[in-house]
C-alpha cells in the first residue's frame, strides 16, 4: 500500500507520544508501536517479523528497535499504515480518552492518569499534547475496565521495583543522586561533631597537663623551701649546721686570708682572719685579740699586737699558722683611709649598733646613734669599727670591727671580676702575697656566703697570759679553722703544744728553748695544775715516733709517751710536771 500524504522523509523528526515519570519527553521510535494498557488488543499477526510492544516508548527500556534511512521505501509505508492502523483502533475503543504513552510509575498499582484524544495530521504522526512537569497531587481513581492481560503483581517488599521480566542494564539509567552518609551535608555534619569532640578532647588534655604541671611546680616549691630552711638551720628542732658539719666529715678544704686595721690617727691594729670554708659553704670571721701570745722571729713568745708592729705581715703570718695550725694563703692590710673608701664604694652599710659613738667635736651630736639596722657611711663606719671605751674590753671593739666586714661583704659583689674592680678602686698598696686578682675572688667568695646568711663571727678566746684555753682550742681551732685536720707538710716541722704544770713560770721559757733547737715549733698552751710526772701525748699511730722523740729532747723519759688526744693546734701536746729538769742560767 502507499500513502501519498506520508512521503519517505530520511530526516523525519522523531514525534513526542508522552512523558515518563521523571517528566522527560517520550519520543516514538521508527518501527515502535504505541501500546495503551487499557486498550482492547486486537489479534494481529505479527509483520516482518516485528513483536509488538507495550507501554510505547520508555526510556529504560532494553533492545529498542533503530531506524534505518536508507531501508527500502516498501517497508516504511506498511510500517506507517499498520500505525494508521492501531490508531483508529485505539480512537474506537476509548473516543474520548488518549494515553499519555508513559507509565507515570502507577501502572505497576492500578493508577492512569487518564487519555486525551489523538490528533490526526497530513502525515498520519501522532503529537500527544504536551503534559505537565510533575504528575498531579492526587492520582485519579483507576479505570474500571479489566485489563487484557494483566500485570504479574509487584514484590511487597520491595513497592516501585520495576519487573523482573524486563530486560534491565543499569548503563541505561541515569540515577537521581539520593543523600547518604557520603553526601557533602552529612560529611560536613561528621565533621563538625568529629572537631567538636577533638576539641573537648584537646582541652581535656591541656587542663590535665596544666593540673600536673601546676602539682609539680607546687612541689618543688615545697621541697625547695623546706630544704632551704633545713639547711639554714631555721626548722625547730632541726640544726642545719650542725647536719652540715656532721656530713663534711673527713679533710675540708678552707682558704684563709688575715686582714689587719691600722687606726692610722689614734694607732694600735685590729686582727681577724677572714675564712672560707669550702666544703660546708660558711664564711667565717675570726677575731683574734692583740694579746694573743705567738712566737717571734727568734722563737721567743710575744703578743699578736707587737708582733704586726715589729715582724711585719710574713712573721705574722707565720706565728699564726704555728699557733693556730691553719694555712693562710695571704695578708690583707687594711688601713682605716682605705676601709672608709670601701664602704662608701659599696654604697655605705646597715649595722646594728650596739653603743652610741661621741663626735670628736665637744657638744656635737653622736657620730653614730645606737639602734638596730643603722646606715653607717664611711667615716662612721670607721669610727664605729674602732671604738672602745674607757672600761670597755678590747673584745667589744673585736666584735664592731667584725660586724663591719660582715657588712660590707653583704654589700660587696658576688661577682669575682666586679669585686676586683672594686678592691683596684681603692688604689691601695697590698701584700706581695695576696694580689688584687685573689683578693676580689676570695671576698668575691665570702661576699656570697654574707648575702644568704651563711656567714658567723667568731672571737677567739685566750687566757689572761695570751694562751689559748682548752674550749678554745675544741671550738674555733679545731672546728672553724681545721687546725688538726689539715696534715702539715713532710718537711714542716713538728708543732709541740707546752703546758707548764711544774708550779715554775721558767719552765714555758726553757722547754721552748730546747724545742726550738731542736728544730721544732713551740706552741705556748698556758699552764695547768701543778702535776708529779710529765706527760707526752700523740694522736695519730704515726705520730708515736715523733713523740719519742719529743720526749728525748725535753729530757723526758720514753715511759711519759702515751697515746690520746693532743691539742687542736699542736701534733704532739707536753704537759711539764715536777719531774722536768730546768736548766739553770749560766752566768
Amino acid at each position: 500500500m502507499t500513502d501519498r500524504h506520508d512521503p519517505y522523509d530520511p530526516y523525519q523528526q522523531p514525534q513526542i507520544i508522552g512523558y515518563d515519570e521523571y517528566g522527560q519527553p517520550v519520543y516514538q521510535q521508527q518501527g515502535q508501536q504505541q501500546y495503551d494498557p487499557y486498550a482492547q488488543q486486537p489479534q494481529q499477526p505479527q509483520q516482518d517479523g516485528q513483536s509488538q510492544q507495550g507501554y510505547g516508548y520508555d526510556p529504560y527500556a532494553g533492545t529498542q528497535q533503530q531506524y534505518d534511512p536508507y531501508a527500502a521505501q516498501q517497508a516504511q509505508q506498511a510500517q506507517q499504515a499498520q500505525q494508521a492502523q492501531q490508531a483508529q483502533q485505539a480512537q474506537q475503543a476509548q473516543p474520548t480518552q488518549q494515553g499519555y504513552g508513559y507509565d507515570g510509575g502507577y501502572g505497576a498499582y492500578g493508577y492512569d492518569t487518564g487519555r486525551q484524544p489523538a490528533v490526526d495530521d497530513s502525515t498520519q504522526q501522532w503529537n500527544a499534547p504536551q503534559a505537565p512537569a510533575a504528575p498531579a497531587a492526587a492520582p485519579p481513581p483507576p479505570f474500571p475496565e479489566q485489563r487484557s492481560e494483566p500485570e504479574p503483581p509487584a514484590d511487597a517488599s520491595l513497592p516501585g521495583q520495576r519487573r523482573a521480566d524486563r530486560d534491565y542494564r543499569t548503563e541505561q539509567f541515569s540515577f537521581i543522586e539520593e543523600p547518604d552518609e557520603d553526601s557533602e551535608d552529612v560529611i560536613d555534619w561528621l565533621k563538625f561533631t568529629e572537631s567538636r569532640s577533638e576539641r573537648r578532647e584537646e582541652a581535656r588534655r591541656r587542663g590535665h597537663n596544666r593540673m600536673v604541671a601546676l602539682i609539680v611546680v607546687v612541689a618543688l616549691v615545697v621541697v625547695g623551701g623546706a630544704g632551704y630552711l633545713w639547711f639554714a638551720g631555721k626548722i625547730p628542732g632541726v640544726s642545719g649546721k650542725d647536719e652540715q658539719n656532721a656530713a663534711a666529715t673527713g679533710p675540708q678544704k678552707r682558704d684563709v686570708i688575715v686582714v689587719h686595721l691600722h687606726n692610722t690617727k689614734k694607732g694600735g691594729t685590729s686582727t681577724a682572719l677572714l675564712v672560707d670554708n669550702v666544703t660546708t659553704g660558711q664564711g667565717t670571721t675570726v677575731l683574734l685579740p692583740n694579746s694573743l701570745a705567738v712566737a717571734a722571729d727568734d722563737g721567743s713568745t710575744t703578743t699578736l699586737g707587737k708582733s704586726v708592729d715589729d715582724d711585719g705581715s710574713t712573721g705574722t703570718r707565720e706565728a699564726i699558722d704555728t699557733l693556730l695550725g691553719t694555712s693562710i694563703s695571704g695578708t690583707w692590710r687594711l688601713d682605716t683611709p682605705y676601709l672608709e673608701n670601701l664602704v662608701e664604694l659599696v654604697g655605705n652599710i646597715e649595722v646594728d649598733t650596739d653603743t652610741a659613738v661621741p663626735d670628736s667635736k665637744k657638744g656635737a651630736a653622736p657620730l653614730v646613734n645606737k639602734g638596730e639596722a643603722q646606715t653607717l657611711s664611711g667615716p662612721m663606719a670607721v669610727a664605729y669599727a674602732t671604738y672602745q671605751g674607757a672600761d670597755e674590753p678590747e673584745a667589744k671593739q673585736l666584735m664592731r670591727f667584725g660586724q663591719v666586714m660582715r657588712s660590707v661583704l653583704r654589700k660587696l659583689s658576688e661577682d669575682p671580676k666586679a669585686a676586683t674592680v672594686t678592691i683596684q678602686t681603692l688604689a691601695q698598696i697590698l701584700d706581695p702575697s695576696l694580689p688584687e686578682q685573689d683578693l676580689g675572688a676570695s671576698l668575691a667568695k665570702l661576699a656570697g656566703h654574707a648575702k644568704v646568711g651563711d656567714y658567723e663571727t667568731e672571737l677567739l678566746p685566750v687566757q689572761s697570759d695570751g694562751t689559748l684555753t682548752d674550749a678554745a682550742t675544741e671550738s674555733v681551732v679545731k672546728d672553724v679553722l681545721g687546725g688538726k685536720v689539715k696534715a702539715p707538710d713532710q718537711d714542716a716541722a713538728v708543732r709541740v703544744g707546752i703546758k707548764n704544770a711544774t708550779g715554775d713560770t721558767k719552765g714555758t721559757e726553757n722547754a721552748r728553748v730546747q724545742l726550738v733547737n731542736g728544730g721544732y715549733s713551740f706552741v705556748d698552751s698556758g699552764k695547768a695544775d701543778t702535776a708529779a710526772s710529765s706527760e707526752v701525748v700523740y694522736g695519730a699511730a704515726e705520730d708515736k715516733a715523733k713523740a719519742v722523740e719529743v720526749a728525748k729532747t725535753l729530757g723526758l723519759p720514753e715511759s711519759a709517751v702515751k697515746k690520746g688526744k693532743p691539742a687542736a693546734n699542736a701534733d704532739v701536746s707536753v704537759a711539764l710536771g715536777q719531774d722536768y729538769k730546768i736548766a739553770e742560767p749560766t752566768s
